[in-house]
């Protein structure tokens, strides 16, 4: 089971800002994910092809976003945006952020989570 776990003050190697990227406080938009930001808060799943644990976490946060108003999934192919997992320090897949309205990255799980859990971390985003 995923910890949710809040941002801490890292700073990773990534593109843009001089080749830093602040993750203390990213904030993704819709250039970033391929998709507009949800009306209340977004979640974001990093995916690769062969992960069984992906393919339940696709269902659970579709699920979550069909049942939360507002709330959109937006699944990412962390193999072709290599980029993007390497500024955000995505080191296993299925990683998941809740977005808030901002695109700010309120909460980070890696693994398969429950869907209590992800309600439950949505609870910060809304």
């Amino acid at each position: 089971m995923p910890r949710w776990r809040r941002n801490r003050g890292e700073r990773v190697r990534g593109q843009g800002d001089g080749g830093r990227l602040d993750i203390s406080h990213p904030r993704l938009d819709a250039a970033d994910l391929g998709a507009e930001l949800g009306a209340r808060a977004t979640l974001v799943q990093f995916s690769s092809a062969f992960c069984a644990p992906c393919r339940a976490t696709r269902r659970v946060l579709g699920e979550v976003a069909g049942m939360v108003p507002g709330v959109t999934h937006v699944e990412i192919d962390a193999e072709a945006r290599l980029e993007l997992v390497r500024a955000l320090g995505v080191l296993k897949t299925p990683t998941v952020l809740v977005l808030d309205t901002e695109g700010r990255v309120v909460r980070r799980a890696v693994g398969q989570p429950r869907k209590a859990d992800v309600i439950a971390a949505l609870g910060e985003a809304v």
